[in-house]
């Protein structure tokens, strides 16, 4: 071999390396595991995602070497996962019977298993709010039977909330009128009067009943006991909740269910870098003005997650010595 063709071989392998060296390192150009403008998925804007996401964003930029990041307005748990799935967001907010059901490929990811998105942390209950007006004479889930009821999107977690909750009572959504109205929709409907009632899955209080209520006294169907616990027998992702007294102007405690909300990440992100993240929201969870804001605790955060901690995060929770129940 000539010695120009042994230099020529030399830069071309030079030129080889250089390449793969600039794919391979995670230097934040947004273009690794370590983007510089983050993007947060939350839900609609009449949701608790939304305004709560907004806050946790501003955290982050705040308190990391992130430039910027987004809390982006979104179709919330379900599409959420299959957003990241696509590689197309950073990080999300979503239920944490969701997470179950993306990771595992059931029910609604049946045709397509969410196989790249780990946990952060939960955050706060998600309770199940059945909504309704005073004025509908509907006091009971039975009632529902032949009525207009809202039960959010097919496939989304408000849906499959709503069809449990139905089920276990012996109602199926052939018992009911049913229709798929976002949040904000589903409260201008019964304030129309062109629905009866609503399933809404959402931190309390929520801005869309909240709105509703500052219209027409309204009314949060309860859960009895025994059906409460067949429903966590069955689906033991669910836990009691109650909804207190004075919110929405209800006169008393309604006995309800609840999920967990949850942030999620794509595995794909460096460890360093949501370990940063991760710090950033949990150390200042004290800061955050939103009314769900006294649930965030870094103490709490690891009950419920249900699926693989991501390492940057468990490399925070390691720290202070945090481990699940």
């Amino acid at each position: 071999m000539t010695k120009k063709r042994i230099f020529s071989l030399f830069v071309a392998l030079l030129s080889i390396s250089m390449v793969l060296g600039a794919c391979g390192s995670s230097d934040g150009d947004g273009a690794s595991g370590s983007p510089k403008d983050l993007s947060l998925l939350t839900g609609g804007t009449g949701g608790t995602y939304f305004p709560l996401g907004g806050e946790i964003a501003n955290s982050i930029q705040d308190n990391t070497d992130i430039e910027s990041a987004n809390a982006q307005s979104s179709g919330a748990s379900v599409e959420n996962m299959q957003t990241l799935q696509s590689g197309d967001a950073d990080v999300a907010f979503t239920q944490t019977d969701i997470a179950a059901y993306a990771t595992k490929g059931e029910l609604m990811f049946e045709d397509g298993k969410v196989d790249n998105v780990q946990a952060i942390g939960t955050l706060y209950p998600e309770t199940i709010q059945v909504v309704t007006l005073k004025e509908s004479g509907i006091a009971s889930i039975e009632d529902l039977k032949g009525k207009k009821v809202s039960v959010g999107a097919p496939g989304s977690g408000t849906y499959a909330n709503a069809e449990q909750v139905l089920e276990i009572h012996g109602i199926s959504m052939d018992d009911i009128d049913a229709q798929h109205l976002a949040f904000d929709e589903s409260t201008e409907g019964i304030q129309d009067g062109n629905i009866d009632a609503a399933f809404i899955t959402s931190g309390t209080p929520t801005g869309a009943v909240e709105g509703l209520s500052a219209v027409k006294p309204v009314n949060v169907l309860p859960i009895e006991q025994d059906m409460i616990d067949k429903l966590i027998e069955k689906y033991p992702y669910y836990a009691k909740d109650t909804i207190k007294s004075g919110t929405y102007g209800l006169e008393e405690d309604t006995t309800t269910v609840a999920v967990l909300a949850m942030l999620v990440a794509r595995s794909d992100l460096d460890e360093e870098y949501v370990y940063n993240l991760t710090k950033a929201i949990f150390d200042n969870a004290d800061k955050i003005t939103h009314a769900k804001g006294e649930f965030i605790t870094a103490d709490s955060a690891l009950n419920g997650v249900g699926i693989d901690l991501h390492p940057g995060a468990k490399k925070y929770f390691d720290e202070k010595g945090i481990k699940s129940e």
